[in-house]
């Protein structure tokens, strides 16, 4: 059986043994060394570091074959020129710079052929369509893995919707520090959502209309939506309180406030009377939220219950639930990837838009405490940037996995999701160039 081994393993086998001579000794085999281009014989520093140590440690005795000196002796001339008489260097013809031609090739990125697609939705009317906004927003419509446009080039990027509340609320002082001059009125709230922070939507957020909270009759709710419907003009996402008692009467009014709006009707869920809520949308022109817990079998659940009231495909988004960062964010993506890419295979039941609630990051204590209540911990840093930092990392995050569309809170937090994936998405101009990002250019892109 033939074995290679190096001169360097050799050198330590002599070392570990403390071997100072070889006698009759017989080494059998081929020697392999690498040439260089220029000429001659070049080693590697530590190759002719194992074969000097071999030389030095062997002392090659003269019982040794003749073959086994005139080896010894052609490898000492190589380590030390001019040792070893009577042997001469070996020399290799170097080749000449113009006879070498490099091998051209191309780069290419292997692509996966999917057989499904996602549903495309728009929410929001123009008055082209009955409503009153002057723009609308279209997502979906993916035939490949989020920003992989080797494959398929995304027909839409991700968009953000900005949080409002019907009143005011207990905010981490970095978000806080925006909105205190709006918080008494949803529609300024909005407003300023839009003016001052660009968002592509506003979602207000019903929930004084909670029996625990203020317990705000349905006519009177939808009266704000009413609001902020005239004070933006922008696509609507309209949340209830998350009273699974109240919220259907809730949705259901505020559907009627807004009707050929095309709101975004947030939410149908399994917990709740979702016939009822999917019912007013399908009534007044709008588009139904799904929302399930991070359960892939329930989300196919809900989404054929949909189907049987007749909801059109197109007027379905889904909600898989956000687990942010430091309240399992590693869920949340693995449950939407999964979801994805089965949507992608085929599975008909999961192909739509999916819409992420960010906010959630805000949930996490170190999003917005000030100092570890451990003793023993290491220093959080500034809560001013934790948070922050906190939806924009569940946001990207959720946006490789698939998100279609966020909503967040911290204006700061979701110019930056905007910026990243508008710029992954490979179709943002860039505002401080004026040019065209492409795909290829993002990691060196400022």
């Amino acid at each position: 059986m033939e074995k290679k081994i190096t001169l360097a393993e050799i050198a330590k086998i002599l070392e570990k043994y403390e071997i100072v001579e070889l006698e009759d000794v017989k080494i059998k085999g081929d020697i392999e060394l690498e040439l260089a281009e220029g000429g001659g014989v070049a080693l590697p520093p530590s190759i002719a570091q194992a074969l000097q140590s071999i030389i030095s440690a062997a002392h090659i005795s003269s019982s040794t074959t003749e073959a086994i000196a005139t080896t010894a002796q052609a490898l000492q001339s190589i380590l030390s020129p001019g040792a070893g008489a009577g042997v001469q260097k070996a020399q290799i013809p170097a080749t000449p710079a113009e006879e070498l031609e490099l091998i051209r090739t191309k780069f290419e990125v292997a692509k996966t052929e999917w057989n499904g697609q996602i549903e495309e939705v728009t929410i929001g009317a123009t008055r082209s369509d009955g409503g009153t906004r002057e723009a609308t927003v279209t997502i979906g419509g993916e035939k490949a893995l989020p920003f992989y446009n080797f494959d398929y080039q995304m027909p839409h990027p991700p968009v953000i919707s900005v949080d409002c509340f019907d009143m005011p609320i207990s905010l981490a002082k970095a978000v806080r520090e925006h909105y205190e001059d709006v918080m008494e009125d949803p529609g300024e709230w909005a407003k300023k959502n839009v003016r001052e922070f660009g968002a592509d939507m506003v979602t207000i957020h019903l929930i004084s209309t909670d029996p625990g909270i203020k317990d705000t009759p349905a006519r009177e709710a939808a009266k704000t939506v009413e609001e902020v419907l005239q004070a933006v003009k922008v696509p609507l996402v309209i949340g209830g309180s998350g009273n699974p008692d109240k919220d259907p009467e809730v949705l259901e009014a505020a559907a009627e406030a807004a009707e050929g709006e095309r709101c975004l009707i947030a939410s149908a869920n399994l917990n709740m009377d979702y016939e009822r809520i999917a019912k007013a949308a399908q009534e007044h022109g709008h588009v139904i939220l799904s929302w399930t817990q991070l359960d892939i079998n329930a989300q196919k659940t809900l989404n054929r219950y949909l189907f049987k009231l007749g909801v059109p495909r197109e007027d379905i988004v889904i909600d898989p639930t956000t687990a942010a960062l430091g309240y399992g964010l590693d869920y949340a993506f693995t449950n939407i990837e999964r979801m994805r890419i089965s949507a992608l295979k085929g599975d008909t039941d999961l192909a739509f838009p999916i819409s992420c609630g960010i906010t959630n990051a805000w949930g996490a204590r170190e999003a917005w405490m000030k100092d570890s209540p451990i003793k023993e911990d290491s220093d959080w840093g500034p809560a001013v940037y934790r948070g922050p930092l906190y939806e924009i990392m569940t946001g990207l995050t959720l946006g490789i996995a698939g998100g279609d569309m966020f909503m967040m809170m911290h204006p700061k937090a979701a110019g930056a999701v905007k910026r990243v994936t508008q710029m992954l998405f490979g179709a943002k101009e860039a505002e401080d160039e004026g040019k065209k990002v492409k795909i290829e250019e993002w990691v060196t892109w400022k």
